[in-house]
């Protein structure tokens, strides 16, 4: 379990407490930056659910959609964290 304090732009800071797969989700998110995660190069079963835990706690997170090719050509999403995500000291 971890506690983060998140800072969204023109809005109140607040803290979350994730463990789990929503843990590893917003860290992938943090170490990506303005680059985003997209589940081709961070591969996870279910990256849309995780995302959407993630907004349930208030945490913004922009969804760009991006094509691609290779032998299943289509789209996928990009991942891209809107707020400022400290991890808190355990104590």
């Amino acid at each position: 379990m971890a506690h983060f304090t998140i800072h969204p732009e023109g809005a109140e800071p607040f803290t979350a407490q994730l463990k789990g797969r929503e843990l590893w989700a917003l860290e992938q998110l943090i170490h990506a930056g303005s680059t985003g995660c997209t589940p081709i190069t961070e591969p996870a079963p279910r990256w849309s659910a995780y995302i959407h835990l993630l907004r349930k706690r208030g945490i913004p997170i922009e969804t760009r959609h991006e094509a691609h090719g290779g032998p299943y050509p289509g789209n996928h999403a990009r991942y891209v964290l809107k707020a400022n995500a400290v991890r808190r000291a355990e104590a």
